[in-house]
């Protein structure tokens, strides 16, 4: 049974002046198809919604990026937006709005599994955020994205967005790839210590590039503690050994 948007509304904290918007974002091609014998208008599916949703979101993500990062370049910003708006890490956002409960499908579509496709779901994902600008402005889309997509945790990181850059960055490989650029040793990672009960361990990753770039940080896996490590090495290389800044001294870029 389908859930009723309603409880939608509550889930994403906004509720719409416009029923039919939210409504309209949760309708899938199939089921207006199925309901006008085949011959649907553009206004009674997500499609045009996904549409301009899709552009929202782009707009929002680079928009925040900027604000939050006025130190990155392009190449940096481009790649941090990538991560926010691919497929993978909206389909996450999806998962946990629980969007698929939401959506009206047709008979064939929901008899294939279509409320748990993936690309179903960060298409209505999309028309959602479509919706609510089109219902309550730039200022309530940049809130739902803000919320649900820039500090949301990133499946690939398995990191909660405290702030805006562990959900979105993979600093490994950031970090390998800023050594390789200044041809400094590729990064080694070890574990320095666990703690805790069996079942809610705390570890504590060290990474070094080379003799000088060190640091050390804590996880609740070694997958989020290794990156938080990565992410102050990243940091740091980037500030202090760049082309314009002064050779680091030894030890300079330790820290625990």
């Amino acid at each position: 049974m389908r859930a009723e948007p309603a409880s939608l509304e509550l889930r994403i904290d906004y509720r719409f002046s416009h029923a039919e918007l939210l409504r309209r974002a949760l309708t899938h091609s199939s089921l207006a198809n199925e309901s006008h014998a085949g011959v649907s208008s553009p206004l009674n599916d997500n499609e045009q919604l996904e549409f301009l949703g899709d552009s929202v979101l782009g707009f929002l993500v680079a928009e925040a990026l900027v604000r939050r990062f006025p130190e990155y370049r392009e190449g940096e910003l481009s790649r941090l937006k990538a991560h926010l708006v691919c497929a993978a890490h909206l389909h996450g956002v999806a998962r946990r709005l629980d969007l698929g409960g939401y959506l009206e499908l047709g008979r064939g579509e929901e008899m294939s599994g279509g409320r748990a496709k993936k690309t179903l779901l960060v298409n209505a994902l999309e028309a959602i955020i479509g919706a609510i600008w089109l219902d309550g402005g730039l200022e309530a889309a940049r809130g739902f994205v803000a919320a649900h997509v820039l500090d949301a945790p990133f499946s690939g990181d398995e990191e909660a967005g405290t702030d805006i850059q562990p959900a979105i960055a993979n600093f490994r490989m950031a970090l390998e790839e800023l050594a390789q650029a200044h041809k400094l040793p590729q990064p080694s990672y070890s574990i320095v210590r666990e703690q805790g009960p069996q079942h809610s361990k705390t570890f504590t990753v060290e990474v070094r590039v080379g003799k000088e770039w060190t640091g050390q940080a804590d996880g609740r896996t070694k997958k989020i503690a290794a990156q938080r490590a990565a992410r102050g090495v990243y940091e740091r290389l980037r500030q202090e050994a760049s082309p314009d800044s002064p050779p680091a001294e030894d030890g300079a870029g330790s820290s625990t």
